[in-house]
Protein backbone atom coordinates (compact mmCIF):
# COMPACT_ATOMS: atom_id res chain seq x y z
CA UNK A 1 0.00 0.00 0.00
CA UNK A 2 1.77 3.01 -0.67
CA UNK A 3 0.51 6.86 0.96
CA UNK A 4 0.71 9.79 -2.03
CA UNK A 5 1.20 12.86 -0.54
CA UNK A 6 -0.23 15.97 -3.03
CA UNK A 7 0.00 19.42 -3.35
CA UNK A 8 -0.35 22.61 -5.41
CA UNK A 9 1.15 26.04 -5.51
CA UNK A 10 0.56 29.20 -7.81
CA UNK A 11 2.58 32.56 -6.99
CA UNK A 12 1.05 35.05 -7.40
CA UNK A 13 -2.25 33.60 -7.04
CA UNK A 14 -3.67 33.47 -10.01
CA UNK A 15 -0.16 33.15 -11.82
CA UNK A 16 2.62 30.41 -12.61
CA UNK A 17 1.19 27.82 -10.98
CA UNK A 18 2.54 23.78 -10.21
CA UNK A 19 1.75 20.83 -8.39
CA UNK A 20 3.39 17.78 -6.75
CA UNK A 21 2.32 14.32 -6.18
CA UNK A 22 4.45 12.21 -3.26
CA UNK A 23 5.93 8.79 -2.21
CA UNK A 24 8.36 7.99 -0.12
CA UNK A 25 9.30 11.94 0.27
CA UNK A 26 10.12 12.06 -3.82
CA UNK A 27 8.27 12.98 -6.18
CA UNK A 28 6.42 10.72 -8.73
CA UNK A 29 4.23 13.79 -10.71
CA UNK A 30 5.15 17.02 -11.01
CA UNK A 31 3.00 19.38 -13.41
CA UNK A 32 2.67 23.20 -14.15
CA UNK A 33 0.57 25.62 -16.08
CA UNK A 34 1.93 29.18 -16.83
CA UNK A 35 -1.35 30.93 -15.57
CA UNK A 36 -3.34 29.00 -12.70
CA UNK A 37 -4.66 29.12 -9.44
CA UNK A 38 -4.16 27.01 -5.70
CA UNK A 39 -6.97 25.53 -6.45
CA UNK A 40 -6.88 24.21 -9.96
CA UNK A 41 -2.86 22.86 -9.23
CA UNK A 42 -4.29 21.05 -5.89
CA UNK A 43 -7.40 19.56 -8.06
CA UNK A 44 -4.42 18.93 -10.70
CA UNK A 45 -2.42 17.27 -8.12
CA UNK A 46 -5.13 14.94 -7.10
CA UNK A 47 -5.90 13.84 -10.36
CA UNK A 48 -2.48 12.64 -11.04
CA UNK A 49 -2.02 11.28 -7.47
CA UNK A 50 -5.35 9.04 -8.68
CA UNK A 51 -4.11 8.40 -11.85
CA UNK A 52 -1.20 6.37 -10.71
CA UNK A 53 -2.56 5.28 -7.42
CA UNK A 54 -4.00 1.68 -6.59
CA UNK A 55 -6.68 -0.13 -4.64
CA UNK A 56 -5.35 0.12 -1.16
CA UNK A 57 -3.76 2.81 -1.55
CA UNK A 58 -4.18 6.34 -0.02
CA UNK A 59 -3.65 9.55 -0.87
CA UNK A 60 -3.45 13.04 1.44
CA UNK A 61 -4.18 16.41 0.40
CA UNK A 62 -4.05 19.63 2.47
CA UNK A 63 -7.24 20.68 0.27
CA UNK A 64 -9.91 20.08 2.69
CA UNK A 65 -11.87 22.02 -0.22
CA UNK A 66 -11.09 19.62 -2.99
CA UNK A 67 -11.82 16.58 -0.27
CA UNK A 68 -15.58 17.91 0.33
CA UNK A 69 -15.86 18.37 -3.67
CA UNK A 70 -15.61 14.85 -4.24
CA UNK A 71 -16.98 13.24 -1.31
CA UNK A 72 -19.69 15.70 -0.73
CA UNK A 73 -20.88 18.42 -3.49
CA UNK A 74 -20.26 16.76 -6.50
CA UNK A 75 -22.73 13.91 -5.91
CA UNK A 76 -25.32 16.25 -5.89
CA UNK A 77 -23.70 18.30 -8.79
CA UNK A 78 -23.99 15.34 -10.85
CA UNK A 79 -27.28 14.17 -10.05
CA UNK A 80 -28.47 18.21 -10.84
CA UNK A 81 -27.26 18.21 -14.33
CA UNK A 82 -23.88 19.89 -12.75
CA UNK A 83 -25.04 22.63 -11.71
CA UNK A 84 -25.46 24.42 -8.23
CA UNK A 85 -28.01 26.50 -6.97
CA UNK A 86 -25.68 29.56 -6.58
CA UNK A 87 -24.52 29.41 -9.92
CA UNK A 88 -21.94 27.88 -11.83
CA UNK A 89 -19.28 25.13 -10.55
CA UNK A 90 -15.73 26.66 -11.20
CA UNK A 91 -13.37 24.88 -12.82
CA UNK A 92 -16.14 22.23 -13.60
CA UNK A 93 -13.57 20.18 -16.25
CA UNK A 94 -11.12 19.25 -12.91
CA UNK A 95 -14.56 18.33 -10.89
CA UNK A 96 -15.70 16.28 -13.45
CA UNK A 97 -12.34 14.09 -14.03
CA UNK A 98 -11.63 14.17 -10.49
CA UNK A 99 -15.16 12.87 -9.05
CA UNK A 100 -14.89 10.21 -12.33
CA UNK A 101 -11.16 9.13 -11.00
CA UNK A 102 -12.43 9.27 -7.49
CA UNK A 103 -15.60 6.72 -8.59
CA UNK A 104 -13.84 4.67 -10.44
CA UNK A 105 -11.03 3.48 -7.53
CA UNK A 106 -13.46 3.80 -4.23
CA UNK A 107 -10.55 1.30 -2.50
CA UNK A 108 -8.63 4.04 -2.18
CA UNK A 109 -9.00 6.03 0.29
CA UNK A 110 -8.79 9.88 -0.02
CA UNK A 111 -7.64 11.97 3.36
CA UNK A 112 -7.14 15.76 4.54
CA UNK A 113 -4.38 16.59 6.11
CA UNK A 114 -3.71 19.88 7.94
CA UNK A 115 -1.15 21.75 6.14
CA UNK A 116 2.31 23.31 6.94
CA UNK A 117 1.92 21.42 10.38
CA UNK A 118 5.59 19.64 10.24
CA UNK A 119 4.15 16.36 8.60
CA UNK A 120 7.09 15.36 6.15
CA UNK A 121 5.09 13.85 3.23
CA UNK A 122 3.04 17.33 3.18
CA UNK A 123 6.04 19.31 3.25
CA UNK A 124 7.82 17.39 0.91
CA UNK A 125 4.93 17.80 -1.45
CA UNK A 126 4.76 21.75 -0.80
CA UNK A 127 8.35 22.07 -1.70
CA UNK A 128 8.10 20.30 -5.24
CA UNK A 129 4.66 22.34 -6.10
CA UNK A 130 6.84 25.03 -6.10
CA UNK A 131 9.73 23.80 -7.39
CA UNK A 132 7.55 22.80 -10.36
CA UNK A 133 6.11 26.10 -10.54
CA UNK A 134 9.28 27.54 -10.71
CA UNK A 135 10.13 24.95 -13.86
CA UNK A 136 11.26 21.41 -12.13
CA UNK A 137 10.50 18.32 -14.19
CA UNK A 138 10.98 14.96 -13.16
Amino acid sequence: MAHYYTDGSASPNPGPGGYAVILDGQPVALGRESNSTNIRMEAQALIAAYRIADAGDKISTDSEFWVNVVTKWAPSWQKNGWKKKTGEIKNLELVRELYALYLEKPDVTLEWTRGHVGTDGNEDADKWANKAREGEII
